[in-house]
């Protein structure tokens, strides 16, 4: 019997920088192909938390040298591929899409406390220009 829910999985950084830097090769394939088949084959749905992604913005930009600009593009382009998907959905899209200040860990900061019906408490100026911020 097919459960009426469709199973959800959350990756990790390691999955996510695999997928957006393509090395080592072998990892990268491995964890394709895996993704693949539970999404394809098995009805699965695959998500990146805020927390994923904030971490691999920076490891993409330290470990890898990458840009700013190049980062949040290939950030973009896995989490839209249909093959992993933000686990915050549109709101992770359009702070990837957002290079001006605030910075994208603010505002993955303040969407991760406005899902849990809470507002942000912030002393940066920038910041608080964010929905559902105040400054202190």
């Amino acid at each position: 019997m097919i459960s009426p829910m469709t199973p959800r999985l959350g990756i990790d950084t390691s999955v996510l920088v695999r997928l957006v830097v393509g090395e080592p090769e072998s990892d990268f394939r491995h964890a394709v192909d895996a993704l693949q088949a539970m999404v394809e084959d098995e009805g699965r749905e695959i998500f990146a938390s805020n927390q994923v992604i904030g971490e691999a913005y920076v490891t993409i930009q330290h470990h890898y040298g990458a840009s700013d600009t190049d980062t949040r593009a290939a950030l973009t382009s896995v989490l839209t591929s249909g093959l992993v998907a933000p686990l915050n959905g549109q709101a992770v899209l359009l702070a990837l899409q957002s290079p001006e200040s605030p910075g994208l860990f603010d505002r993955l900061i303040a969407d991760d406390y406005r899902r849990a019906g809470l507002e942000t408490l912030t002393l940066d100026r920038r910041m608080a220009t964010l929905p559902n911020v105040q400054r202190l």
